[in-house]
C-alpha cells in the first residue's frame, strides 16, 4: 500500500551530540575530509546507505547508537575538534579580510542552478557546478558572498536507460525537510516570504530556504507553498522545465524575488547589504529591474536608477551557443510587467527596450535575457580568454562602430574547487610532502604559479597513486554498470561478464558531460573498426568510460546517447567501453581521479570554458582535447595533447568530423598509448609520469576556483563597488542627463580635417609625427569627449590590428565656425605596414569604458585627404 502522506521524523540528539546537527547543516562537510570521516564513524553502514549525506544519516541512525556515542570520550573529543574547526573557519580572518584596498561590504551572486553537493541536487551541468564551486571558493577566501537561486522540488532529472539504450527521465520529488537546508524565518518564527504580482491580480508567493555553504549563505526560493494556486506552486518544479511562460516566471522569481529575498535576509540577520550584484548568465537578469524600482521608490527617475544599478552590476556570459540563451516573445514579457502585473510604476516600454535585439541580425520581436544582462551591467565577462573573444564578436552589435576587441567584455577563466574534486589519496600525497595545512592552503587560496614540491615526489609514489585510483574507478564502474543493467531488465544470471569489465592496468580514458550536439559524444565512433582496434590492441589497449545526460527535449542528443550505448553493448568490446547513466557529482568525484586521459572534442569555438578537464588535471589525469575553452589558453605539450581542428570557413560538417576523428585516432595510436605503455629502466613509464608531474606542477595552480574568485574580486567586484559608491543619487542623475544630452547631440560631432607634419608615405622606426585635427562638437564641449589617435600595424585592407590609442589635446578655444583644433604626437613604434586614424569618443569620469555608449565619430573620406595616409 502507498502512504497518503509523507513527513520526516527527526532524531532527538543527546545534548553531547548536538554539534552534529550544526555540522550536518553546514555544507562545508561536503569538502572537508575530517567532518566526513567523523560522520562515517557514527555508523559506517548507514553512512554508505545515505550516499554520504549527514542529514539522511542522522535521520536513520539508531537511538541506541546515538546514546553509545554520547558516552564515547574518543568520539566526543573528535566531535569537539571538528566543531571548533568549523567555528574558526566561519568566524576567523581569511584572504579577503587581509586584502588591502576597499572591497565590497557584500556581493550577491545569482544563478539558476547551484551544484554544491550531490545531497542537494539543484544543478544540471557545468553552469551549476561552476556556481557551487564559486560559493565554496568564496567561503574559503572569506568573500562576503550571498548566493541566490531557486529550490526545485524535482531538481534536474535522474537518467536511466531502456533495454535498447534510449534515455529515460525520472523526476523524484525532493522534500526540503530531508535536505541540508532550513527555512528562513521572521522574528516571530513564521516563514519569511517574497511575493510577485502576476497578470489578472494574482500573486506568486515563495518561501526562502537557506543552505549554509561554509561562510556563504545560499538563499533558494520555493513556490510550492499553500498560498499559491496549483499553477504557481509548480513554478519551481523542475530545473529548465516547462514552456516559455513557465521559464519567464522562474526567471522573474529568481531575479526580482531574489533581490527581495536578499533584502529580507539582510534585514533578519544583520548581514551587510550587497554593494555588487553578480548575474551568473542571463537567467537572473530581471534583478536589475527590481533594483531600479527600489531606487525609483527612493526618488530617482528610471534613467538615473539605471545608471546607479549598472555601476554595481557584473554580468557573466557562459555560452557562445545561441540556444543556451533564453529569449522570450516581447508580448509575453510585456504582459507580465506594468500596471496590472509586476513593477507597476515602471514603463513597460523602457523594460522591453533593455532586452530587445535592436541591432543588425537581431530578431526585433524577441526579448533576449543576455542582451538585458549586458545593458544592465557596467562590467561583463566571458569565462575563458577564447570565450571572451567569441563573446565580444557575438555581442558586438550592441557597440556599433567598435572593433570586436574593443567591446567592453573581458574574461575571467573558470576554475574548480580543488577540495571538492581532488581525491583524498591525492591530498594525502601532497600532505605527506609539505604538510596538511600547506596543502589545504595551496588548494584553496592558491596564489603561486607553480607547485614545485610535486617535483620531490618519487616516480614510484606517483605511479602507485595513479594505479590505485584507476583500480577504484574499475570497481565503481562495475557496481554502477550492474545497477544500470538491472534497471534495463537484465537478470543476475545474465551479468556475470561485468566482473571482467575494465582492467586496472589498462590506459583509461574518460568522457563525461552534457550531450548537446556540439560536444560530439559520438565522434569517437566515426570509424568503429579503428576504435575497436584501439580497444582490443593486444599490447597497448585502451578502455573508455562515458557518461552524460541529454536535455529531456533534445531527441538528437538522446539518439547520440543511444548510439554510444549500443556500441558499448557489443559483446566484443563491452569489457573495454562503458556508458554510465545518471552522471552527477557523486559519479564525477570517482571518475575524474580514476582516468589517465580526459577526452574533450567539441566543435571549436562553441565550448565557453569547460571545467571537467580541470578537475581531472588536479588528480594527475592528462588532457586530450580540442583547443577550445580553457585548453586553448593553457595547453602545453608538457601536460597533454591538442586535437587538431578543421574549423576553417566552409568546411562541410561531415568532412570536419571525419578529419578531426582521424586526428584523434592518430594521436591515440601514435603518441598517447605508446607513451603510457613504454617502460624505462626502472620498469616505470618515466615519460608518462613526468607529464603527470608537469600537469600537477604547472596546471594545478591555474585551474583553481580560488584563483578565479580572487580575479573576480580584484578585477570586477572591487571596481564595481568603487563605481557603486561613486554613484550617489546626484551623480546618477548627472550621468543620466549627460548621456541623454550626448545622444541628442552626437549627430553634430564630426572629424573635419586631419593633417600630419610628415607628408611622405614612408618613415623610420622611432620617428614621431605631429598630428593636427579639426573637429566639430556641436553643442558639446571638450569635457564631453576624448579625441584619440588610433595606430598600429595594418593588413592588406588597411584594417588596424593591435591598435594603440593616444589622446589628443585641444589647442585654444573654438574658431569662428565653432570648430576645435586638437594636436598630439604619433610615435612610429613598429616596422612594416603602419596606419592610423582619428576618432572621437564620449568621455565622462563615471564611465567604465569609452565604448560604453556604443558611440564613436570617425573621419569622413574628405577629411582623410592629405592626412599623411598609410606608411608601408
Amino acid at each position: 500500500m502507498k502512504a497518503i502522506r509523507r513527513f520526516t521524523v527527526r532524531p532527538v540528539l543527546p545534548d553531547a551530540l548536538r554539534p552534529l546537527s550544526d555540522l550536518a547543516r553546514n555544507l562545508r562537510w561536503s569538502w572537508h575530509a575530517e567532518t566526513r570521516d567523523l560522520f562515517q564513524s557514527v555508523d559506517p553502514e548507514h553512512w554508505a546507505a545515505s550516499g554520504g549525506d549527514p542529514v539522511r544519516l542522522l535521520g536513520s541512525v539508531r537511538p541506541a547508537r546515538l546514546a553509545e556515542l554520547a558516552e564515547d570520550r574518543h568520539f566526543l573529543r573528535r566531535l569537539t575538534a571538528v566543531a571548533d574547526d568549523l567555528h574558526d573557519y566561519v568566524t576567523g580572518e581569511r584572504w579577503y579580510q587581509a586584502h588591502p584596498g576597499e572591497l565590497p561590504a557584500a556581493v550577491a551572486y545569482f544563478s539558476p542552478e547551484f551544484g554544491v553537493t550531490a545531497a542537494l541536487p539543484q544543478y544540471s551541468g557545468g553552469l551549476g557546478i561552476l556556481a557551487g564551486d564559486h560559493l565554496k571558493a568564496a567561503s574559503d577566501l572569506g568573500v562576503p558572498l550571498i548566493g541566490v537561486g531557486l529550490l526545485y522540488r524535482h531538481g534536474y532529472f535522474r537518467q536511466s536507460l531502456s533495454r535498447d539504450g534510449w534515455q529515460q527521465e525520472h523526476y523524484p520529488v525532493l522534500d526540503p525537510n530531508e535536505l541540508p537546508v532550513a527555512l528562513l524565518r521572521e522574528a516571530d518564527g513564521t516563514p519569511a516570504q517574497v511575493s510577485l504580482a502576476l497578470p489578472g491580480g494574482k500573486q506568486l508567493h515563495a518561501r526562502i530556504w537557506l543552505a549554509q555553504v561554509g561562510r556563504v549563505p545560499l538563499l533558494m526560493l520555493d513556490s510550492d507553498v499553500e498560498e499559491n494556486d496549483l499553477g504557481e506552486r509548480g513554478v519551481t518544479d523542475r530545473l529548465y522545465g516547462g514552456g516559455s511562460e513557465h521559464r519567464l516566471l522562474q526567471e522573474m522569481l529568481l531575479g526580482i524575488g531574489g533581490v527581495r529575498a536578499v533584502r529580507t535576509y539582510c534585514r533578519l540577520t544583520g548581514h551587510a547589504d550587497p554593494e555588487v550584484f553578480h548575474t551568473n548568465e542571463g537567467h537572473a537578469g530581471f534583478l536589475g529591474l527590481e533594483r531600479i524600482a527600489e531606487l525609483c521608490d527612493q526618488g530617482l527617475d528610471f534613467d538615473a536608477g539605471l545608471e546607479a544599478v549598472r555601476a554595481g552590476t557584473v554580468f557573466t556570459t557562459h555560452t557562445p551557443v545561441p540556444a543556451g540563451i533564453d529569449r522570450f516573445d516581447r508580448e509575453l514579457v510585456a504582459r507580465h510587467f506594468g500596471a496590472e502585473a509586476e513593477l507597476p510604476r515602471m514603463d513597460v516600454g523602457r523594460i522591453l527596450a533593455l532586452g530587445m535585439e535592436t541591432y543588425p541580425g537581431g530578431e526585433p520581436n524577441l526579448f533576449n535575457m543576455a542582451v538585458m544582462g549586458l545593458r544592465l551591467a557596467q562590467r561583463a565577462n566571458g569565462v575563458s580568454l577564447l570565450h571572451g573573444q567569441v563573446s565580444r564578436e557575438m555581442f558586438s552589435g550592441l557597440w556599433p562602430g567598435f572593433d570586436p576587441e574593443e567591446v567592453p567584455i573581458t574574461s575571467v577563466t573558470n576554475g574548480v574547487h580543488a577540495p571538492t574534486w581532488v581525491a583524498p589519496e591525492v591530498f594525502r600525497l601532497g600532505a605527506r610532502q609539505i604538510g596538511a595545512q600547506r596543502t589545504e592552503d595551496a588548494l584553496t587560496v592558491g596564489g603561486s604559479d607553480r607547485w614545485d614540491a610535486v617535483g620531490d615526489i618519487p616516480d614510484q609514489d606517483i605511479w602507485e597513486l595513479r594505479r590505485s585510483l584507476r583500480e577504484q574507478l574499475v570497481m565503481e564502474v562495475r557496481e554502477r554498470l550492474r545497477a544500470s543493467w538491472r534497471q534495463r531488465g537484465a537478470g543476475t544470471a545474465e551479468l556475470g561478464w561485468i566482473d571482467g569489465v575494465l582492467d586496472p592496468d589498462v590506459l583509461t580514458i574518460g568522457f563525461a558531460r552534457r550531450v548537446p550536439s556540439y560536444k560530439r559524444l559520438t565522434l569517437m565512433l566515426r570509424d568503429r573498426d579503428r576504435l575497436m582496434d584501439l580497444l582490443l590492441h593486444p599490447e597497448h589497449p585502451i578502455q573508455i568510460v562515458v557518461a552524460g545526460k541529454a536535455h529531456p527535449a533534445d531527441d538528437g542528443g538522446k539518439r547520440l546517447v543511444q548510439e554510444l550505448v549500443r556500441f558499448a553493448d557489443d559483446p566484443r568490446v563491452r569489457h573495454r567501453i562503458v556508458f554510465l547513466p545518471d552522471y552527477g557529482m557523486a559519479m564525477a568525484q570517482k571518475l575524474y581521479p580514476g582516468c589517465d586521459i580526459w577526452l574533450n572534442n567539441p566543435l571549436r569555438p562553441l565550448e565557453a570554458c569547460g571545467t571537467s578537464g580541470m578537475k581531472a588535471a588536479l588528480n594527475g589525469c592528462l588532457n586530450l582535447s580540442v583547443l577550445d575553452g580553457w585548453w586553448d589558453e593553457w595547453f602545453q605539450p608538457d601536460f597533454g595533447w591538442s586535437i587538431p581542428t578543421a574549423d576553417g570557413v566552409g568546411t562541410d560538417p561531415d568532412r570536419r568530423d571525419d578529419i578531426e576523428a582521424d586526428a584523434l585516432y592518430e594521436l591515440l595510436e601514435q603518441r598517447v598509448t605508446p607513451r603510457f605503455y613504454e617502460r624505462g629502466q626502472g620498469g616505470l613509464p618515466d615519460r608518462w609520469i613526468e607529464m603527470v608531474r608537469q600537469t600537477l606542477t604547472l596546471l594545478g595552480p591555474k585551474v583553481l576556483a580560488g584563483r578565479m574568485v580572487r580575479e573576480y574580486v580584484e578585477r570586477l567586484y572591487a571596481p564595481a563597488a568603487h563605481a557603486h559608491r561613486a554613484m550617489v543619487p546626484d551623480a546618477a542623475r548627472e550621468l543620466a542627463e549627460w548621456k541623454a544630452r550626448l545622444r541628442a547631440q552626437w549627430h553634430d560631432v564630426t572629424v573635419d580635417h586631419v593633417e600630419t607634419t610628415v607628408a611622405t608615405t614612408t618613415a623610420e622606426l622611432g620617428t614621431t609625427l605631429g598630428l593636427r585635427v579639426r573637429v566639430g562638437l556641436g553643442a558639446l564641449g571638450p569635457d564631453d569627449v576624448e579625441v584619440q589617435a588610433v595606430s598600429g600595424r595594418v593588413d592588406e585592407e588597411d584594417r588596424i590590428a593591435d591598435a594603440s590609442t593616444v589622446p589628443l589635446k585641444p589647442v585654444g578655444g573654438p574658431d569662428t565656425e565653432g570648430r576645435w583644433v586638437y594636436e598630439g604626437p604619433l610615435s612610429l613604434d613598429r616596422t612594416g605596414p603602419f596606419g592610423y586614424t582619428v576618432r572621437i569618443l564620449p568621455a565622462h569620469r563615471l564611465l567604465a569604458s569609452g565604448a560604453e555608449l556604443g558611440m564613436v565619430a570617425v573621419p569622413s573620406q574628405d577629411a582623410v585627404e592629405g592626412a599623411g595616409v598609410l606608411m608601408r
